[in-house]
Formats: C-alpha cells, sequence, structure tokens
C-alpha cells in the first residue's frame, strides 16, 4: 500500500505529541496517533520520539500515514435488466454509461453496487470483495450482455470457459470508413500503451487477440459490423478495428477524440452471449436487442448503401 508524508509545524510547548497530532490532525485518533508515534512514524525534527514525548512550540513534525483503504461497495437501488437468472447464475444487460465495478473516480453507482442490492450474499467471491461476481467485464460505454457467478463454484466454471475460448461473444459495432471485405480476421497482440497507461495499443509481444468481423451493412462514411471474440483483451474490438484503420464511431480514446453524431462514446453493443450452464452442463445462448443509442445513430447514417 502507498504511504503519504504531512508536515506541520508544533504550535504548544509542554503538549504530549499523543495529544497535539489529534488536534492539529483531526482525522486521527488518540490511539491512531500512538500508533503511529510507536511505529516511529511520527519524526520530531527527522527523529523518532517516544509516545510521551512533550513537543516544544516550532518544532517541525513528519507523519507518514497510509493511504486509507478503499470501502468494500455498498447495495445500492439501481435497476437492473435482468435477461436470465437462476441459483447459480445471472446474465444482465448493461446499459451504456455504467460502470461495472467500482474503480479510480467511480467508487459506486456501478453494477456491482446493482448486484449486491439484488443478490445479497449470493455472489461469487472469487474475485475479491471489490467485484464479487464479475467474471468478466464491458467498458463504461459499451452496452450489452454480462454473465455473473452467484458463487465461487460458478465463477470457476465461466472463467475456465473463457480461458478455453467455449464461452461466445458477439458484439455489434459501427465503425469509420468503408470495408471493403465481406468479412475478416484481424490477429494482433495488445498490451498497455507505452506512451499512454491507460490505453491499450497493438504491441510486440503483447497478449494474444483475435478478432473475427464480417459486414452487416455499409453507409455512407460509415460500416455496421459483427464482431465475434475468440479472446477478450482489455478494448479489444476498439484497438483492433482501430489498427486496421476504422476506428469505431464515437470512440474518443482511439477514435477521431470528438463527438460524433450526439455519441458520447462508442457505438458498441455486447449482442449475443453463449455459455455452458456451470451446474447442468446445458448449453446456454442468450441475446439483446439493440439499444436506443445504436439505432438511431445508425438511422442518422441515411440509407445503406447497396
Amino acid at each position: 500500500m502507498d504511504n503519504r508524508t504531512i508536515t506541520a509545524v508544533a504550535d504548544r510547548t509542554g503538549e504530549r505529541l499523543d495529544a497535539l497530532l489529534p488536534r492539529l490532525f483531526p482525522e486521527l485518533s488518540r490511539s491512531a496517533a500512538q500508533k503511529l508515534i510507536g511505529d516511529g512514524q511520527v519524526l520530531v525534527e527527522g527523529k523518532a520520539v517516544k509516545k510521551n514525548y512533550r513537543a516544544t512550540a516550532g518544532e517541525r513534525l513528519t507523519l507518514t500515514l497510509p493511504e486509507p483503504e478503499e470501502a468494500a461497495p455498498q447495495p445500492q437501488d439501481i435497476p437492473l435488466d435482468i435477461v436470465y437468472e437462476d441459483g447459480d447464475l445471472i446474465v444482465v444487460n448493461k446499459p451504456r454509461g455504467l460502470v461495472v465495478h467500482p474503480a479510480a473516480g467511480h467508487a459506486d453507482g456501478t453494477l456491482v453496487n446493482a448486484l449486491l442490492w439484488h443478490c445479497g450474499d449470493s455472489l461469487s467471491g472469487v474475485g475479491g470483495e471489490k467485484r464479487p461476481g464479475i467474471v468478466h467485464r464491458i467498458d463504461k460505454d459499451t452496452s450489452g450482455l454480462l454473465a455473473v457467478a452467484k458463487n465461487d463454484f460458478a465463477h470457476r466454471s465461466l472463467s475456465e470457459q473463457l480461458a478455453r475460448h467455449s464461452m461466445f461473444r458477439i458484439y455489434e459495432a459501427v465503425v469509420y470508413g468503408h470495408m471493403r471485405e465481406n468479412s475478416g480476421t484481424v490477429r494482433a497482440p495488445l498490451g498497455r500503451n507505452p506512451a499512454d497507461r491507460k490505453r491499450m495499443a497493438v504491441v510486440p509481444g503483447g497478449r494474444e487477440a483475435v478478432t473475427h468481423w464480417e459486414v452487416l451493412a455499409r453507409y455512407r462514411g460509415y460500416t455496421h459490423l459483427r464482431c465475434r471474440l475468440e479472446t477478450g483483451r482489455t478494448h479489444q474490438i476498439r484497438v483492433h478495428m482501430a489498427y486496421i484503420g476504422h476506428p469505431l464511431a464515437g470512440d474518443l480514446d482511439y477514435g477521431l477524440r470528438r463527438p460524433d453524431r450526439g455519441l458520447s462514446g462508442q457505438c458498441l453493443h455486447a449482442r449475443e452471449l453463449e455459455l455452458t450452464h456451470p451446474r447442468t452442463g446445458e448449453r446456454l445462448r442468450f441475446a439483446a436487442p439493440l439499444p436506443e443509442y445504436f439505432t438511431d445513430f445508425l438511422a442518422r447514417l441515411g440509407p445503406k448503401e447497396q
């Protein structure tokens, strides 16, 4: 865990250090101050002191504090579009704009918060308390289907299916430009962009990534695609399409970096999901209709090209 260092100057003479610190820093209790002093995390003029040390006005104090731990996500009454649910599995149709799990800048209001409200303690713990039940993810501005595990048995089964590529995930997307071929495959390894760690890129030595695509319709300046993931890397479809010169419409990270015809993010929807039920072995297939933002965007593109 990262630490942070703060400094202060004693403003009184004769006051015990374990009383002075809580007065200067109200977030510190006296017992917390005593622990910091006992652990050598409080220096007076650069030197460690004992708990009963009495300060002199003007002395420089240096405290090393651990960064506060993020609180475990809490249940929140956020509506869920549930496509399927039983004792092992829940499949949801995630709306665009909803973050899957808490992360920097999104402490709450996520799909995980909604799942905790709906499922209570009935979620897998394999992913840790910050990601209960989460087996795979889709981006905030990507809509569509997600499978969530309600127990560890189901989680392990679904994770194995992902690893074996036997969980089929099919997306629909709108990309810039006119795709000449009717179908194709992108095989290009993905890793962190060395120039921007928040973004992904095709990089030598990256993780294997394979995306199969086919054209559903062509419009002037745009192509409507069906994409099937063989692997499931972060931002895979977005990066692969940009790599072949056809970034997703509205993608501000990998595309034109400006809003397009009312789109506030990439035009990408997880349309179909096929998996084997962890307990029964039955093959299940789910589909989620294109959401309104997607169909409205297609309508604004005008007539299809022949």
